[in-house]
């Protein structure tokens, strides 16, 4: 094994402080700062290529870092094959997009430092979640991603579709990852070990919870693949950035499902009911996807539906557990990553330079883009498995892997089904891939040219890279071979083994490999039957509506549920707490003692009546407090009944040797009663309900079985103590801490951030204090002039406005006399009115949204709807 101890952290911790400091970064330096951003995934994907000699010979790569180490609790990392095939989509890509970035965003574009970091985060985490071997560690990660792609499809947070669908994406991925979480907790308590490699190297035995485990693992995985029916939320998060998009729906984060499964594969793919979510899923994932990617118009959401496809085929392969299988995923999945993120930088160079990403208004881009659409054509061809790129060795070694007889599994019937579909799937890419090259790039003679400028070299320079690597490893398959080979090692091997190659001979993959060609084109030339079919095809409800419905009926189950439960009441609040502590470890505790499974603590050491007959006497002062409390019906007397109880209880605390804790219940008594003095000067005198009748008595007895229940439970624990006491060890270690008051001790050292936290309670409750009395100072000085306003001074304003009323009704009994005379009179006045408030002052005059004091001399808000209006002249 190659011990790499703290490398592996370290370039994890790299992420989180370059993520830091890139928002500053790029405030200065504009949209250059991604090449800084792409430092981290760039050192990752340099150190596992290190690293790869030696893993692809069978020693994978750890490193160990203790967390808690007395609990057994560390962040364990292992790379073996598979996780070394995602780093490199992961790490290796995510430096090319990056790069990318730097010339796709604008200098100043909202938002920019804030999606630089939040992408290298991303690339962190899954980072994480290929190399973590401890399956906590794995749904943190998990988890991680999905909380950072939320921030990333919910970019432009202004747009209510992007908050829509990173809503969407988020519910979908978190909420299967916590099933997936459930499943992971099972299936480590099952199998006595929660480290991944552990997990699979011994599995657990069968039986009904493992079936449950699996199954809901599997959720999780498909829930962050998009398997049918959980793909809707993939084509809406193409409402991203584009670079956003190639990194996380094309080469890294829907990969974490696929990974998942893979990872998981050689322990559990002989099970039975896995096996069969796994295909099953997956050819219909496969299909559904790409039967939606034929009626796309957007190039993007063309390859989203594509990439639904993708991800059925790569879960399909990665979940069968055979050996063949096996070399088909690695090779497919490193051809996926490849093509698809040249493929959707293609159309972001698309978009960027031509405004529109719609296949019926572009035309003539093959001519005026050559470069582009050349790597972009070679892209494609290796999504459609054509020679002689990646994608084709990639999809024969898939055909190889279900040719009836030549595998172990899923047997000869299950091999032909399976084979069919995929052949069907293959035509079926095959068409979609076709349709976006003469989609982007083909004359089309019914739509005019757009004018644009060519992209220049830099920005184009990404997608012809990740082009040129797909063709070297398609040209080279030797080069990829050795990785698919070490990750199938531990896979049931078929009858023959199987490297990839560009050339196996006339084989049946071969000649299925030719039919899907002829009939994609076939399909292709004949598009718009296709479209005609799809269009009288029926439209059944899909699966956002299900989401839909879903969410619906969470937020109607919700809103019934908190009508019924949360009445307002804090009494009511109190009893189900009370009630459900009765019920449950109370009536525990009962059945205990009943049964003698707890035994009853003798009278003689363990009970004792007092210390100190001055405990009596507060004791007793502290019961008549509250039953006095209880009763009295006034809320003044009430809180002087209440802060004499807890006086008591400080009183108590005094008699027990700790005046510190008890000072401090004082200053927390005597805080919390000046507040409430103040609060309860502006409520009623006397409480408004008060219970009666059962409800009294039931409260009664609530109480006082709640009160019999502790006291109880704190006799019995008390009694049945088995350890020796921790305050011994206090007493034992005082003089370490060199003081002389063990309370001091205690609450300065031994429990400094209780103390810590008091004193920000205190401190709290101060400023509390302060606030209401300097509020109500406020309210009596502004209150006080008007108090002093005299009678004589009131009678003169009754009498100017009984005057005023008294003119007005006048005027009003004279004008329908004035006729039309008074129209003149009136228009003259609103001339005299609107030359008034020209000349006024500009500090006085309404000018629009920001207007000038008003007669009573506070400033009128601002108010853009009702822009100079007459009732604001009036």
């Amino acid at each position: 094994m190659i011990d790499v101890p703290m490398l592996l952290p370290a370039i994890l911790a790299l992420h989180a402080v370059v993520a830091v400091l890139l928002p500053p970064l790029v405030r200065r330096l504009g949209p250059r700062a991604f090449l800084a951003a792409g430092v981290p995934p760039a050192v990752s994907a340099v150190w596992a290529l290190s690293q790869a000699p030696a893993i692809v010979a069978g020693h994978p790569a750890t490193a160990e870092l203790a967390w808690a180490p007395a609990l057994g609790i560390g962040l364990n990392f292992r790379v073996d094959a598979l996780s070394l095939a995602m780093i490199v989509l992961v790490s290796g890509i995510g430096a090319v997009i990056f790069c990318y970035c730097a010339a796709y965003f604008h200098q100043g574009e909202r938002g920019l430092g804030r999606l630089a970091a939040v992408l290298v985060l991303f690339s962190g985490a899954m980072l994480g979640v290929v190399t973590t071997d401890n399956l906590f560690a794995l749904y943190v990660f998990w988890e991680l991603t999905s909380v950072t792609s939320f921030l990333l499809v919910g970019h432009d947070d202004r747009k209510e579709h992007a908050r829509r669908a990173a809503t969407q994406a988020l519910v979908t991925t978190a909420g299967t990852g916590l099933l997936m979480l459930i499943g992971f907790v099972m299936l480590g308590h099952a199998a006595g070990d929660y480290s991944v490699s552990g997990l699979v190297a011994d599995p657990p035995d069968g039986g009904p919870w493992l079936t449950v485990a699996l199954v809901l693992v599997l959720a999780g995985a498909f829930g962050k693949s998009a398997q049918v029916p959980l793909h809707y939320w993939l084509p809406g998060a193409m409402v991203a950035p584009t670079p956003v998009s190639a990194y996380l729906h094309a080469a890294a984060m829907v990969k974490g499902g696929v990974y998942l499964v893979a990872r998981l594969a050689p322990g559990f793919a002989d099970a039975e009911l896995w096996r069969w979510l796994v295909l099953g899923f997956g050819l219909a994932t496969m299909l559904v996807g790409g039967w939606r990617a034929l009626r796309q118009d957007d190039l993007k959401l063309l390859l989203a539906y594509g990439t639904v496809s993708q991800l059925g085929f790569l879960v399909l392969l990665g979940g069968t557990g055979t050996q063949v299988a096996g070399v088909a995923m690695i090779a497919m999945l490193l051809a996926h990553g490849f093509f698809k993120s040249a493929l959707f930088l293609t159309v972001g160079i698309i978009d960027h330079q031509t405004g529109t990403r719609s296949i019926s208004r572009l035309t003539g881009l093959g001519r005026r883009m050559p470069v582009l659409a050349v790597a972009a054509t070679l892209a494609a061809a290796s999504m459609a498995g054509l020679p002689p790129l990646i994608g084709f060795a990639g999809k024969e070694a898939a055909l190889e892997a279900f040719v009836p007889g030549a595998a172990p599994a899923p047997g000869p019937q299950g091999a032909a089904v399976m084979l069919t579909g995929l052949v069907l799937g293959s035509i079926l890419t095959f068409a979609y891939s076709a349709r976006f090259v003469w989609g982007a790039f083909a004359d089309k003679t019914t739509v005019s040219e757009r004018g644009f400028r060519p992209p220049s070299a830099a920005f184009a320079a990404a997608p012809v890279v990740l082009t040129a690597v797909s063709l070297g490893l398609g040209l080279a398959p030797a080069l990829a071979d050795p990785l698919a080979q070490a990750y199938a090692h531990d896979l049931p091997a078929g009858h023959h083994a199987y490297h990839l190659s560009l050339w196996h001979g006339i084989t049946l993959p071969l000649l299925l490999t030719g039919l899907v060609i002829a009939a994609g084109a076939l399909m292709f030339l004949r598009r718009r039957a296709v479209s005609r079919l799809q269009n009288r095809m029926p439209r059944w409800p899909d699966a956002e509506y299900g989401y839909h419905l879903f969410v619906h009926g969470v937020y109607t189950v919700a809103l019934s549920v908190t009508r019924r439960t949360q009445s307002g009441s804090l009494p009511v609040y109190l009893g189900i707490i009370l009630a459900t502590m009765l019920v449950l470890p109370g009536a525990r505790l009962a059945a205990g003692l009943i049964t003698g499974e707890i035994a009853v603590p003798g009278v003689e050491g363990a009970f004792r009546l007092w210390d100190s007959p001055l405990e009596l006497l507060v004791a007793a002062v502290v019961v008549v407090t509250a039953v006095a409390t209880v009763r009295e019906h006034r809320r003044f007397p009430a809180l002087i009944l209440l802060s004499v109880l807890g006086f008591g209880i400080a009183g108590m605390f005094v008699l027990h040797g700790a005046p510190d804790l008890a000072l401090t219940l004082v200053l927390v008594e005597t805080l919390t009663t000046i507040i409430l003095v103040f609060v309860l000067r502006r409520l009623p005198t006397t409480f408004s309900v008060r219970p009666n009748g059962w409800a009294k008595r039931l409260t009664v007895l609530l109480c006082a079985a709640a009160g019999t229940f502790i006291s109880l439970a704190l006799w019995v624990m008390t009694a049945a103590r088995t350890d020796a006491p921790i305050s011994q060890g206090y007493t034992d270690r005082a003089d370490e801490a060199g003081g002389d008051n063990l309370v001091n001790i205690i609450l300065a050292d031994f429990r400094a951030l209780d103390t810590l936290g008091e004193i920000v309670v205190l401190a709290t409750a101060a400023v509390a204090v302060a606030s209401l009395v300097l509020l109500n100072r406020r309210s009596r000085v502004v209150d006080e002039p008007a108090a002093e306003v005299s009678v004589e001074a009131e009678e003169q304003a009754q009498l100017a406005a009984a005057e005023q009323e008294h003119a007005d009704a006048a005027h009003a009994q004279a004008e329908p006399a004035l006729g039309q005379g008074a129209e003149p009179a009136r228009a003259a006045g609103a001339e005299a009115r609107d030359a008034e408030m020209t000349t006024a002052p500009p500090e006085t005059r309404d000018s629009g949204g920001e207007r000038g004091p008003d007669r009573s001399g506070g400033a009128r808000p601002a108010d853009d709807d009702h822009e100079g209006s007459d009732d604001d002249r009036r």
